[in-house]
């Protein structure tokens, strides 16, 4: 799991005592952000203190509700080796993590600072709220941000319109509904397979295109024009490239465009098809 791509150091690091078996070592650290743990990142950090070379470091992450979901966040993140401390109102929640779980169990309100503290928020480096209410989970989600700056901060809602203005916020939520939604378009509709995304009312998809070999040479706008569609993105030589119209497609571009539904089938056919001479 990624934990986003605003994380900080390890007490670990700082002390230049790593616990992971990854090889890592960190140039500087801005001290004021020492008391946050590190997410799990490969790569440079972005942030207030420079690196040299940079591994997966642990992080100590707290989850509010242990049902079905905050259960199975639970031990996948311990089987990643981060250390989890997961929050409930009912003891008997805690018997779906198995006997082989190792972390923190606390029993009581995760909104409530006290029982927050007993689970360890303060060294939190990640705090995610899953329980089954909309509320609960926005307002301890709140709490973890604001009161105790938890950088790496997410929160479960139903309610598709209450995400939205949380996500205005600045709190990452994940909107049920609509992503179960798009899940269920896309394994319906017969063009679902073919769709990297599609928004939740089903009225645009996003999908990579296999596209015929020559379309090298010729420029994103040829390519919207003969498909009706537009370029989102480009994956070229692994990295993500936002194109404007006058690009020019590159041979082993992976071209991911945006279609309204209904259209998918003939875009995908239109670009598996040479392009006609200008």
């Amino acid at each position: 799991m990624r934990l986003g791509s605003r994380v900080w150091a390890s007490r670990s690091l700082r002390n230049g005592l790593p616990t992971t078996r990854r090889l890592a070592a960190v140039a500087s650290l801005d001290t004021d952000r020492e008391r946050k743990g590190s997410g799990p990142l490969v790569g440079v950090i972005v942030g207030r203190f420079s690196v040299s070379v940079v591994r997966e470091a642990f992080v100590h992450v707290v989850i509010m509700g242990c049902g079905r979901v905050g259960s199975s966040l639970a031990k996948a993140l311990e089987r990643l080796d981060h250390q989890v401390a997961v929050i409930d109102k009912d003891a008997q929640s805690f018997r779906r993590l198995g006997s082989d779980f190792h972390g923190q169990q606390v029993v009581g309100n995760g909104f409530d600072q006290r029982v927050l503290i007993e689970a360890g928020i303060e060294r939190a480096g990640a705090f995610a709220a899953v329980s089954s209410g909309d509320n609960s989970n926005i307002i301890s989600a709140r709490v973890a941000r604001e009161t105790f700056g938890v950088e790496a901060v997410v929160a479960r809602i139903y309610d598709e319109k209450r995400a939205a203005v949380y996500e205005r916020l600045g709190i990452p939520t994940v909107a049920t509904v609509p992503w179960s939604t798009d899940r269920f378009l896309r394994m319906l509709l017969p063009e679902g397979s073919a769709t990297a995304w599609r928004d939740p009312s089903g009225s645009v998809a996003v999908l990579p295109l296999e596209l015929h070999e020559d379309w090298v040479g010729r420029s994103v706008r040829d390519l919207e024009e003969a498909t009706g569609c537009r370029v989102a993105f480009i994956m070229r030589f692994g990295t993500g490239v936002l194109p404007d119209s006058k690009s020019v497609l590159q041979a082993d571009d992976q071209v991911y465009v945006a279609a309204l539904s209904g259209t998918v089938t003939d875009v995908a056919a239109a670009a598996a098809h040479a392009p006609e001479e200008s």
